[in-house]
C-alpha cells in the first residue's frame, strides 16, 4: 500500500499517527507545510517521501504533491488526514488524482452544516429547523418563525466554535456583528434543542456500521463555551449500549447513509429530549475530538488512533469488548487574567483517585489561558463502573482549581 497522510504541523498528534503508520506494513509519503527535519530523525528515515506545500487546505496544491509521488511511485492508493478542516479538500485532491476514498459530495454534506439539515431533513430524519443566513433579513425571517432562542455558527464550523446561542434581537445582531454574514461566506441559524447531550461514534466499512459508541456531554458543549470558567466532563459509561443508545442505532445509521458515509469514523452530536425524542445535530466524518478516542481507548484497552490508521488503510476493524468505563475532566481557569497564577488540589486528587487515575496533563504556573474550550489541562479516569467514573470526574472537578 502506497499511503499518503497530509500533516500541516507537526503536532504531537500528527507525530504519533506517522510512527504508528511507520510500523505498518506500507509505503508512507507525507504532504506537511513543515519541512522534513523538523520531524524526529528515526521518523525522518522512515519516511518513503516528503513534499512541502505552502496551503495543506488548497486542493489544487494537495493534488499537486500527489502526483509528485504517483511519478515517483507510480500509484498512490490512499490520501489520509484526519483534521475537520481538511476533509473537503482531501475529498477533492482524491477526486482530482484518482484514489479511492471519500469524494467532494459526501465531504460537502459533513462540512456544510445547513447542506446537511437538508440531507438529514429529506431523508426523514429528526433535526433542529435552521436556514442559511446571509445577512439581518434572513435571521429576523427565521426567529419570526420559530421564535427565540436561536443558535447562530458558522456553515463549516468546528467543535462549536463560533457558535453563539442568541435569546432576543440584541443577542441576534451581536451574533450578526461577530460572525458578519454575507452572501459570499453566509452563515447558519438553527432553532435551539433543550436535552441531555451525547455524542455516537460510528466505524464504517463500504457504508455498513461495525462499532459504535456514545458518550454524554456533562453539560453541553454550548454551555461551556458561554461559560469560560466551568470545567466540564466527558463519560463513556461501562455499558456499550444503554438503552437511549440502542434506540439511536437506526437513526445513527439511516443519517450516515444519508450523507454519503464510506469506509471510516463519524463522529455525531445528538440530543436527548425530556420526552424521549432524539434530534440530531451535528456530524463529522473523522475522529472525535475532546479526547474521547483516548477514553474509548481505555475502556477498550486498546489504541484507537492505530484502528482508526488500520481502518482507512486496510478498510479493517476489530475492538476488544468494554472492559470499564472512562472519562475526560477539563480543567478551565477562573478569573479575568490571560496567565495562570495558581493551581491547587493537584495532590489530594491524585490521591484520591488512586488507580483510577491514568493520565493527566495538569495545568502549570505561568501557562498562558487557553484560547479554546478544551482548557489549561484534562485528567483521564477509569473505574469499573459508570458510577464509579462520575465519581472520579466529580473529584477532579471540584478539587482542582486553576486561577488565573
Amino acid at each position: 500500500m502506497n499511503v499518503i497522510f497530509v500533516a500541516p504541523y507537526f503536532g504531537a498528534n500528527m507525530i504519533r499517527c506517522l510512527g504508528l503508520l511507520a510500523g505498518m506494513n506500507l509505503r508512507l509519503g507525507v504532504l506537511s507545510s513543515q519541512a522534513a527535519d523538523s520531524l524526529p530523525g528515526p521518523l525522518r528515515k522512515a519516511l518513503a517521501g516528503h513534499y512541502q506545500i505552502d496551503d495543506c487546505l488548497d486542493p489544487q496544491q494537495l493534488a499537486n504533491g500527489v502526483r509528485a509521488f504517483q511519478k515517483e511511485w507510480g500509484q498512490v492508493d490512499r490520501l489520509i488526514g484526519y483534521l475537520e478542516q481538511l476533509q473537503l479538500p482531501l475529498a477533492q485532491a482524491r477526486q482530482a488524482a484518482g484514489i479511492p476514498g471519500m469524494l467532494p459530495q459526501a465531504a460537502r454534506n459533513f462540512r456544510d452544516k445547513n447542506r446537511m439539515k437538508e440531507v438529514l431533513r429529506a431523508a426523514g430524519l429528526p433535526v433542529a429547523r435552521q436556514t442559511r443566513v446571509s445577512g439581518a433579513a434572513d435571521a429576523l425571517r427565521f426567529v419570526k418563525d420559530v421564535g427565540f432562542p436561536v443558535v447562530v455558527k458558522p456553515l463549516d464550523g468546528m467543535g462549536s466554535k463560533g457558535t453563539l446561542r442568541c435569546s432576543n434581537l440584541e443577542d441576534l445582531y451581536r451574533a450578526l456583528n461577530r460572525l458578519t454574514p454575507s452572501p459570499a461566506r453566509p452563515v447558519q441559524c438553527e432553532e435551539f434543542v433543550v436535552g441531555e447531550e451525547h455524542t455516537f461514534e460510528t466505524v464504517c466499512i463500504d457504508g455498513k456500521p461495525v462499532w459504535r459508541s456514545s458518550t454524554y456531554y456533562l453539560p453541553g458543549p454550548l454551555k461551556v463555551l458561554e461559560t469560560p470558567w466551568m470545567q466540564y466532563c466527558v463519560l463513556l459509561p461501562r455499558e456499550q449500549a444503554r438503552p437511549h443508545v440502542r434506540d439511536f442505532y437506526d437513526l445513527n445509521t439511516r443519517a450516515l447513509q444519508a450523507l454519503g458515509m464510506g469506509t471510516g469514523i463519524s463522529h455525531m452530536e445528538w440530543f436527548l429530549r425530556a420526552d424521549g425524542r432524539p434530534v440530531i445535530s451535528e456530524v463529522g466524518a473523522r475522529p472525535p475530538g475532546v479526547n474521547i478516542m483516548a477514553i474509548m481507548g481505555i475502556a477498550h484497552n486498546m489504541d484507537l488512533w492505530q484502528k482508526w490508521l488500520e481502518l482507512e488503510v486496510f478498510q479493517r476493524f476489530a475492538a476488544p469488548p468494554r472492559s470499564c468505563a472512562a472519562g475526560s475532566a477539563f480543567l478551565r481557569a477562573q478569573g479575568g487574567g490571560r496567565i495562570v497564577r495558581s493551581v491547587t488540589g493537584i495532590e489530594t486528587v491524585s490521591q484520591k483517585l488512586g488507580d483510577k487515575l491514568v493520565s493527566a496533563l495538569w495545568p502549570r504556573v505561568g501557562q498562558a489561558r487557553a484560547d479554546s474550550y478544551e482548557g489549561e489541562g484534562w485528567v483521564l479516569v477509569r473505574a469499573d463502573s459508570t458510577e464509579e467514573a462520575v465519581a472520579a470526574l466529580r473529584t477532579v472537578i471540584t478539587g482542582v482549581k486553576v486561577r488565573a
